[in-house]
């Protein structure tokens, strides 16, 4: 196949054309050429306006309905909506029905994202069942295709498990991650506990619960050596424990949700449970650090924090509601708000390596992994920007400014029409 993309400025700090706008000549999947106003017989020409190119974004964690909830979302129709929300790459977590903590498990995800545009990386469980009771099979799932080990949303009350896991995964470069929240002060919260939960009536799950685990696993990490990543921190003093544990030299990464730097807990007035989420939604103080975090490099990259939820679970009172929210379609016209162009591509793009993902650069030989997209336009995020089958999004109605065209990856083109 080929394809030139006609007059896009590259967004590449490692690349020499960073910042330039040139043609773009890809054959079988391979960057021939990158110039001024290039050509080639039968190739398929891209041209839209303002059209900006980057490395192909990665999430590091998403959650899809399969197997076993497929009426939340299909993988199939989870790849096409991060396609067109410019994602190349994904990480799904393990919390389908089975809960994916054997190497089955494993090759069945592997083989469901076989072929598709999207690459696709499966996370394995820490624990059998993600019930924090029995370390599963990490190496067996490695071998077959997983690229990290996580129980996703549930913290790991045990300690030593935590211990166990880091030290185990030495012998195979493993990266475990650690939920951030002690369970017991969360109790039974519902938003943060801060002034808003207390005029609401909501129970409140406290910042002491994220902040008191990332101390307990840091600890951990430095006694036993290992590769730990820390997913969706939501609080100032989090940043400040992850800038701190770095500087001592500690092999620690981290992530944040986009929900938590767009939004804080001020919109949990209206009651709408698409508010419902895990970490909760914080302060603009917490939200201000989180944002200054990614922009000095202490947290290492963004997620979507793509996690479809049926309308049974989520459109009824907010106690009673499950928590989370899709996302991957407004991810990048919240960041390019908040960030900028420039910060919102690094932040989704600096945690591939961290994931075992190989970097390509846009130069000329390299592999054509690649992100289309208009960072300029500024829209209201409605019900018609939604590709998911589930609609519980949390930043519907909001304003945004950037939106992905699509992704060149895998010899194959996927764009918007």
């Amino acid at each position: 196949m080929k394809i030139i993309i006609k007059s896009a400025t590259i967004i590449d700090p490692t690349s020499e054309h960073h910042k330039q706008q040139r043609d773009l000549f890809i054959e079988n999947g391979t960057i021939r050429k990158i110039g001024k106003q290039l050509t080639a017989e039968k190739a398929t020409e891209i041209t839209r306006p303002n059209l900006h190119v980057s490395p192909g974004w990665f999430d590091p964690g998403i959650s899809v309905g399969e197997p076993g909830y497929e009426e939340r979302e299909t993988l199939d129709n989870a790849l096409r909506t991060a396609a067109l929300s410019g994602f190349a790459h994904v990480a799904l977590n393990p919390n389908g029905y089975p809960v994916a903590d054997s190497k089955s498990h494993i090759k069945f995800l592997m083989s469901r994202a076989e072929n598709q545009l999207v690459n696709t990386y499966p996370i394995g469980a820490v624990t059998v069942g993600s019930r924090g009771e029995d370390l599963a099979e990490l190496f067996d799932m490695q071998q077959e295709g997983a690229v990290a080990f996580y129980d996703y949303k549930r913290p790991l009350a045990n300690a030593n498990l935590l211990k166990i896991a880091l030290q185990y995964a030495q012998n195979f470069d493993g990266l475990v991650q650690s939920f951030p929240m002690n369970k017991n002060i969360a109790g039974k919260g519902l938003v943060n506990e801060e002034r808003q939960s207390t005029l609401l009536g909501l129970k409140g799950i406290p910042a002491l619960s994220e902040e008191l685990q990332i101390i307990r696993d840091l600890y951990i990490l430095e006694y036993t050596g290992g590769k730990l990543h820390i997913p969706t921190l939501s609080t100032k003093k989090s940043v400040a424990l992850i800038k701190e544990a770095k500087k001592n030299g500690l092999d620690v990464s981290c992530s944040v949700s986009v929900n938590n730097l767009f939004l804080t807990d001020d919109v949990l007035d209206s009651f709408d449970s698409r508010y419902k989420l895990l970490p909760p939604l914080r302060t603009s103080e917490d939200a201000k650090a989180l944002i200054k975090g990614l922009k000095d490099g202490t947290i290492d990259g963004v997620t979507s924090d793509h996690d479809p939820v049926d309308i049974e679970h989520k459109k009824i009172e907010f106690e009673n509601a499950a928590f989370g929210s899709i996302g991957l379609e407004s991810c990048f016209g919240a960041l390019t708000k908040t960030l900028g162009v420039d910060t919102a591509v690094t932040v989704l793009t600096r945690l591939k390596s961290r994931f075992g993902i190989s970097e390509e650069p846009i130069q000329e030989g390299n592999k054509a992994s690649l992100t289309l997209f208009d960072p300029d336009t500024t829209y209201t995020f409605s019900e018609q920007d939604v590709i998911s089958t589930s609609k519980n999004a949390a930043l519907l109605g909001s304003t945004l400014k950037g939106k992905a065209y699509g992704i060149v990856n895998n010899k194959k083109l996927h764009l918007h029409e």
